[in-house]
């Protein structure tokens, strides 16, 4: 059976990069402390200043304690838009490690500042202490650019 997967072009490669800048939530993928077990969360999710994948979380969340515990996770990024099957839609399976960016750290005031044109709602609770911003650093990637459209991207094609 010939495999499904393409060579990664640069049509790929401005897609990943598209779905990555153009992305504001993202689906989670983390392990639970407690039991192993794979779970998912939604978060906000924006650009960093160099292009990388930028959160902003509470440490009281059960996804946060996790990933300080286990920083190895995944994101879903893409959003369905417009009609028909949203299966056929880009959609970006990244895999990454969670760093957290604390409050007097040297370059959190440049993350806050990022995420916020992005984010503004969050200027309510951005301050707050217990909110650390977390930077995903791609260490692979596949893309489903739809129907047909399948890719494996390495950490290199994503920075």
């Amino acid at each position: 059976m010939k495999s499904p997967i393409r060579p990664t072009d640069d049509d790929a490669l401005s897609l990943a990069r598209d779905l990555m800048a153009g992305a504001r939530f993202a689906a989670l993928a983390y392990m639970d402390m407690a039991d192993r077990s794979p779970m998912v969360s939604r978060v906000a999710l924006v650009p960093g200043p160099d292009g990388m994948p930028l959160s902003l979380m509470s440490d009281l969340s059960h996804h946060s304690a996790a990933l300080q515990h286990n920083p190895v996770c995944s994101l879903l990024i893409g959003e369905p838009k417009g009609k028909g099957d949203p299966l056929t839609h880009p959609r970006l399976s990244l895999r990454a490690e969670a760093q957290f960016i604390r409050h007097g750290e040297p370059e959190h005031a440049a993350l806050a500042k990022a995420f916020l044109s992005k984010q503004p709602k969050a200027k309510l609770y951005i301050g707050f202490a217990d909110f650390a911003l977390v930077r995903f650093t791609p260490l692979g990637a596949y893309l489903n650019g739809g129907f047909g459209k399948a890719y494996v991207l390495n950490a290199d094609d994503l920075s």
